[in-house]
């Protein structure tokens, strides 16, 4: 994670536009407060879909669609979105930014808790899975994400090193955070340990974790 805001505005600046509609999207959402994923992130994201052409898509965490739209521009021709929200006021928002970008068809929002649409989903899988929501849930929707990746897939978890809270001791973290730090420790060492992922842990953004199914052979 940079802290250093000058080599963070620097690496801002070389970020080029995203089109009018997502550039419309992401000025609204900052000015709202609505937590949309860092430009930083948003450019690791780009890249790693670029390069691995995912043709099935889950997210965790559809906010306003900001990054979902950004995934849709990036993927293959004929690939699809899966996206779950269950805040109201940004589903209405989402659906309406769908609608502007004309890939509508392409993104599927599933309205409700990630905890109870998982279930509906169990059978089927993603080449990738974008993370970026609820940070304590993490850990509980791991398992339940690992059957839903075959060999290659990845798991892309944002958020994961909490403004650099995650480095503190518990006694250092405001009481009512330290539930959520203590849990996202223990995501990232069951990420780490998993015998079934390779997991690189980045200092991108607030932090990302990049996690693959390692492959049979």
């Amino acid at each position: 994670m940079i802290t250093d805001p000058r080599m963070t505005d620097y690496l801002h600046s070389l970020e080029s536009s995203q089109g009018v509609l997502l550039d419309e999207i992401e000025k609204k959402a900052l000015e709202d407060r609505v937590p949309i994923i860092r430009k930083e992130t948003a450019a690791l994201l780009r890249a790693l879909i670029y390069g691995i052409r995912p043709m099935r898509i889950l997210e965790i965490g559809t906010a306003v669609g900001y990054s979902a739209l950004l995934m849709c521009q990036a993927m293959p021709a004929g690939g699809s979105i899966v996206t779950i929200e269950k805040y109201e006021k940004r589903i209405a928002e989402a659906r309406e930014n769908f609608a502007r970008s004309g890939m509508e068809d392409r993104i599927t929002l599933l309205e409700g808790d990630a905890d109870e649409l998982l279930d509906t989903l169990e059978g089927q899988s993603f080449d990738l899975i974008f993370m970026d929501a609820a940070k304590g849930q993490y850990l509980g929707w791991l398992s339940r994400l690992i059957p839903m990746m075959p060999c290659g897939a990845f798991l892309v978890s944002d958020n994961v090193l909490q403004d650099g809270d995650v480095v503190q001791s518990r006694f250092a973290i405001e009481r009512r955070n330290r539930t959520i730090h203590s849990r996202m420790r223990e995501y990232l060492y069951e990420l780490k340990h998993c015998p079934l992922l390779e997991t690189a842990i980045l200092t991108v953004g607030d932090g990302v974790a990049l996690s693959t199914r390692k492959r049979k052979d």
